[in-house]
Protein backbone atom coordinates (compact mmCIF):
# COMPACT_ATOMS: atom_id res chain seq x y z
CA UNK A 1 0.00 0.00 0.00
CA UNK A 2 0.96 3.49 -0.62
CA UNK A 3 2.62 5.61 2.07
CA UNK A 4 2.18 9.09 2.30
CA UNK A 5 5.21 11.57 2.77
CA UNK A 6 7.73 8.74 2.35
CA UNK A 7 9.83 11.30 -0.37
CA UNK A 8 11.00 14.43 0.06
CA UNK A 9 10.43 17.28 -2.23
CA UNK A 10 13.82 19.25 -2.52
CA UNK A 11 11.80 21.27 -6.10
CA UNK A 12 11.53 25.13 -5.89
CA UNK A 13 7.52 25.35 -6.34
CA UNK A 14 6.87 27.60 -9.37
CA UNK A 15 5.14 30.15 -9.00
CA UNK A 16 4.15 33.70 -10.78
CA UNK A 17 5.85 35.85 -8.47
CA UNK A 18 9.82 34.05 -8.52
CA UNK A 19 12.17 36.19 -9.42
CA UNK A 20 14.09 34.27 -11.97
CA UNK A 21 17.83 34.83 -13.28
CA UNK A 22 18.46 38.35 -14.44
CA UNK A 23 17.15 38.97 -17.71
CA UNK A 24 15.88 35.56 -18.10
CA UNK A 25 12.02 34.54 -18.69
CA UNK A 26 9.75 34.80 -15.77
CA UNK A 27 7.39 31.81 -14.79
CA UNK A 28 3.92 32.36 -15.69
CA UNK A 29 0.83 30.16 -15.28
CA UNK A 30 -2.69 30.64 -16.16
CA UNK A 31 -5.61 28.96 -16.54
CA UNK A 32 -6.25 29.49 -20.03
CA UNK A 33 -9.75 28.08 -20.22
CA UNK A 34 -11.61 27.03 -17.72
CA UNK A 35 -14.20 24.08 -17.34
CA UNK A 36 -17.71 26.05 -17.67
CA UNK A 37 -16.00 27.51 -20.47
CA UNK A 38 -14.75 23.92 -22.86
CA UNK A 39 -17.78 22.34 -20.74
CA UNK A 40 -15.25 19.78 -19.87
CA UNK A 41 -11.90 20.28 -18.12
CA UNK A 42 -9.68 23.16 -17.16
CA UNK A 43 -6.92 24.02 -20.12
CA UNK A 44 -3.55 25.77 -18.76
CA UNK A 45 -0.33 27.55 -20.36
CA UNK A 46 2.62 28.80 -19.08
CA UNK A 47 5.40 30.45 -19.98
CA UNK A 48 9.09 30.21 -18.82
CA UNK A 49 12.65 29.75 -19.68
CA UNK A 50 14.04 26.31 -18.77
CA UNK A 51 16.19 27.35 -16.20
CA UNK A 52 13.26 28.45 -13.62
CA UNK A 53 13.02 26.51 -9.91
CA UNK A 54 14.93 23.70 -9.56
CA UNK A 55 16.80 22.66 -12.84
CA UNK A 56 19.36 20.19 -14.92
CA UNK A 57 21.53 21.59 -16.93
CA UNK A 58 22.50 20.05 -20.07
CA UNK A 59 26.00 20.40 -21.79
CA UNK A 60 24.34 22.14 -24.52
CA UNK A 61 24.05 25.34 -22.21
CA UNK A 62 27.57 26.48 -21.70
CA UNK A 63 28.58 23.91 -25.09
CA UNK A 64 27.46 24.04 -28.38
CA UNK A 65 28.81 20.76 -28.84
CA UNK A 66 27.56 19.28 -25.62
CA UNK A 67 24.50 16.82 -25.18
CA UNK A 68 21.10 18.39 -24.79
CA UNK A 69 18.32 17.99 -22.03
CA UNK A 70 16.58 15.15 -24.03
CA UNK A 71 19.95 13.29 -24.58
CA UNK A 72 20.97 12.69 -21.26
CA UNK A 73 20.59 9.18 -19.71
CA UNK A 74 17.95 9.55 -17.04
CA UNK A 75 19.56 6.96 -15.24
CA UNK A 76 22.11 9.73 -14.00
CA UNK A 77 19.22 11.43 -12.47
CA UNK A 78 17.86 8.15 -10.03
CA UNK A 79 19.58 6.79 -7.51
CA UNK A 80 21.68 7.05 -4.52
CA UNK A 81 22.79 10.77 -3.12
CA UNK A 82 24.99 12.25 -0.33
CA UNK A 83 23.40 15.52 0.72
CA UNK A 84 26.58 17.07 2.86
CA UNK A 85 26.63 20.45 4.87
CA UNK A 86 28.70 22.66 3.58
CA UNK A 87 27.25 26.00 4.95
CA UNK A 88 29.84 28.66 6.01
CA UNK A 89 31.77 29.01 2.92
CA UNK A 90 31.68 31.12 0.23
CA UNK A 91 33.62 28.89 -2.28
CA UNK A 92 33.44 25.44 -2.09
CA UNK A 93 35.89 23.16 -3.90
CA UNK A 94 38.42 20.21 -2.95
CA UNK A 95 39.88 21.58 0.23
CA UNK A 96 35.68 21.68 1.39
CA UNK A 97 34.90 18.46 0.46
CA UNK A 98 37.96 16.16 1.41
CA UNK A 99 36.70 15.81 4.85
CA UNK A 100 33.25 14.17 3.61
CA UNK A 101 34.06 10.34 3.06
CA UNK A 102 32.73 9.77 -1.08
CA UNK A 103 33.72 6.39 -1.54
CA UNK A 104 30.92 4.74 -3.52
CA UNK A 105 28.97 8.24 -3.91
CA UNK A 106 28.27 9.09 -7.46
CA UNK A 107 25.82 11.99 -6.65
CA UNK A 108 26.49 14.63 -4.26
CA UNK A 109 23.90 17.18 -3.24
CA UNK A 110 25.08 20.74 -1.52
CA UNK A 111 23.72 22.50 1.02
CA UNK A 112 25.75 25.41 0.87
CA UNK A 113 23.64 28.03 2.18
CA UNK A 114 20.12 29.14 4.24
CA UNK A 115 17.89 30.53 1.64
CA UNK A 116 15.33 32.61 3.25
CA UNK A 117 12.85 33.35 0.49
CA UNK A 118 13.47 30.75 -2.10
CA UNK A 119 11.12 33.13 -4.35
CA UNK A 120 13.62 36.24 -4.33
CA UNK A 121 16.65 35.52 -6.51
CA UNK A 122 19.76 35.74 -3.82
CA UNK A 123 22.21 38.92 -3.90
CA UNK A 124 25.44 36.68 -3.04
CA UNK A 125 25.14 32.92 -2.93
CA UNK A 126 28.16 30.53 -2.95
CA UNK A 127 29.62 29.16 -5.50
CA UNK A 128 32.33 26.08 -6.95
CA UNK A 129 35.70 26.24 -7.15
CA UNK A 130 37.53 24.90 -10.63
CA UNK A 131 39.43 22.43 -9.21
CA UNK A 132 35.91 20.75 -7.95
CA UNK A 133 35.62 19.10 -11.08
CA UNK A 134 38.79 16.91 -11.08
CA UNK A 135 38.21 16.24 -7.12
CA UNK A 136 34.49 14.39 -8.47
CA UNK A 137 36.10 12.71 -11.22
CA UNK A 138 38.68 11.17 -8.40
CA UNK A 139 36.14 10.01 -6.31
CA UNK A 140 33.52 8.62 -9.24
CA UNK A 141 30.98 11.42 -8.90
CA UNK A 142 28.81 12.22 -11.68
CA UNK A 143 26.38 14.41 -10.82
CA UNK A 144 26.44 17.57 -8.33
CA UNK A 145 23.12 19.05 -7.14
CA UNK A 146 23.39 22.45 -5.49
CA UNK A 147 21.28 25.24 -3.62
CA UNK A 148 22.59 28.09 -5.27
CA UNK A 149 20.73 29.28 -8.87
CA UNK A 150 24.14 28.32 -10.60
CA UNK A 151 27.65 26.78 -9.52
CA UNK A 152 29.13 30.42 -10.92
CA UNK A 153 28.71 33.54 -10.32
CA UNK A 154 25.83 35.62 -11.60
CA UNK A 155 28.05 38.21 -13.36
CA UNK A 156 30.33 35.11 -14.86
CA UNK A 157 30.85 34.73 -18.78
CA UNK A 158 33.68 32.40 -18.56
CA UNK A 159 31.25 29.75 -16.50
CA UNK A 160 34.67 28.07 -15.19
CA UNK A 161 32.91 25.90 -13.03
CA UNK A 162 30.58 24.60 -15.18
CA UNK A 163 32.96 24.37 -17.51
CA UNK A 164 34.98 22.10 -15.10
CA UNK A 165 32.50 19.98 -14.18
CA UNK A 166 31.41 19.29 -17.62
CA UNK A 167 35.33 18.32 -18.84
CA UNK A 168 35.59 15.56 -15.97
CA UNK A 169 31.91 14.08 -16.76
CA UNK A 170 29.64 16.08 -14.41
CA UNK A 171 26.12 16.94 -14.42
CA UNK A 172 24.65 20.23 -12.81
CA UNK A 173 21.28 20.15 -10.94
CA UNK A 174 20.60 23.77 -9.32
CA UNK A 175 18.27 25.96 -7.09
CA UNK A 176 17.13 22.88 -4.97
CA UNK A 177 15.49 23.43 -1.94
CA UNK A 178 17.54 21.63 1.33
CA UNK A 179 16.92 23.59 4.33
CA UNK A 180 14.32 21.35 5.87
CA UNK A 181 16.78 18.30 4.43
CA UNK A 182 19.57 16.62 6.69
CA UNK A 183 22.87 15.27 5.83
CA UNK A 184 23.27 11.94 5.46
CA UNK A 185 22.35 9.27 1.82
CA UNK A 186 19.06 9.22 0.24
CA UNK A 187 17.58 7.99 -3.17
CA UNK A 188 17.31 10.83 -5.25
CA UNK A 189 14.81 11.28 -8.47
CA UNK A 190 15.31 14.26 -10.71
CA UNK A 191 14.19 14.33 -13.92
CA UNK A 192 13.62 16.86 -16.72
CA UNK A 193 11.55 17.31 -19.49
CA UNK A 194 12.57 15.43 -22.37
CA UNK A 195 12.86 19.17 -24.69
CA UNK A 196 14.14 18.26 -27.91
CA UNK A 197 17.28 20.28 -28.55
CA UNK A 198 16.86 21.85 -25.60
CA UNK A 199 19.46 23.43 -22.85
CA UNK A 200 18.09 23.10 -19.56
CA UNK A 201 14.74 21.75 -17.98
CA UNK A 202 12.91 22.47 -14.86
CA UNK A 203 12.76 19.18 -12.50
CA UNK A 204 10.98 17.88 -9.30
CA UNK A 205 13.41 16.60 -7.41
CA UNK A 206 12.66 14.26 -4.05
CA UNK A 207 14.90 12.39 -1.87
CA UNK A 208 14.01 9.79 0.27
CA UNK A 209 16.01 8.54 3.49
CA UNK A 210 17.58 4.94 2.91
CA UNK A 211 19.12 2.63 5.46
CA UNK A 212 22.93 3.51 6.35
CA UNK A 213 23.44 -0.52 5.91
CA UNK A 214 22.87 0.10 1.67
CA UNK A 215 25.21 3.44 1.79
CA UNK A 216 28.55 2.10 0.47
CA UNK A 217 27.32 -0.57 -2.38
CA UNK A 218 27.29 2.91 -5.24
CA UNK A 219 23.98 2.80 -6.02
Amino acid sequence: MWKKNQWIDVTMRLTNDLEPWPGDTPFSYQVRLTKDQTGSANIGELTTGVHVGTHLDAPFHYDNAGETIDEIDPSLLIGKALVVDVRGHKKIGRQELERFDLDGVSRILLHSFDRPNSKCFPENYPVLREDIGPFLKEKGVHLIGTDCPSVDPVDSKAMTAHHALYENGVYILENLVLNHVEAGFYQLIALPLAIQGGDGSPVRAVLKSIPVSITKDGH
